[in-house]
């Protein structure tokens, strides 16, 4: 545990606790955090991880920008729900994804992990994606990968990390019901 992984700990937590209530100022926090997780899977290498947080590094400025602009100027960005067709068309696109990245970086990176990274990572950018559009179906993607990595960074030694995705879990978890009791 290093002092770069508590404060991206502790900003992680400010981030998610933040996005639960929908408040705009998520994207800026998830933002430190992310760049601050680019140096920490390099160091453990989690390639998939590490070049995960460089997308989330734009994905946090769109949401950002989405958020204060795709509402209408008397009231704030609706929550709304994916459709069928949609759902699908992500399913399929994360398992080709998965499996393209996992072996690239099973083959071509020496990465540990390769295809549980590449699941995580993959899940990711869905749920970011999703989340950004505020789409209630997030939380579900973003639970799925909050379980799975808290196995993986324990493998790796990243304890503080783990425990962070935990409690990723359990807002995860809250934030999907906040959202569906929102207007």
């Amino acid at each position: 545990m290093s002092l770069v992984e508590i404060v991206a700990t502790a900003f992680g937590l400010l981030c998610v606790w933040l996005t639960v209530r929908q408040n705009i100022w998520c994207w800026p926090t998830g933002l430190v955090m992310v760049t601050l997780y680019i140096y920490i899977f390099y160091g453990v290498r989690l390639y998939s991880d590490m070049g995960l947080q460089v997308i989330y590094v734009f994905l946090q400025i769109y949401g950002w920008v989405h958020w204060a602009r795709g509402g209408t100027k008397e009231k704030k960005l609706p929550v709304t729900r994916i459709s069928r067709t949609e759902a699908l068309f992500w399913v399929v696109t994360a398992a080709a994804a998965v499996a393209a990245l996992g072996w690239v970086m099973k083959h071509k990176a020496g990465a540990a992990l390769p295809y549980w990274d590449a699941v995580t990572t993959v899940l990711s950018l869905v749920a970011q994606y999703l989340m950004a559009r505020k789409l209630l179906e997030s939380w579900l993607v973003w639970i799925t990968v909050d379980v799975l990595s808290i196995g993986i960074y324990n493998v790796k030694g990243l304890h503080l990390t783990a425990g962070l995705y935990a409690v990723f879990l359990g807002l995860a978890t809250a934030g999907f019901f906040a959202w569906r009791r929102s207007p």
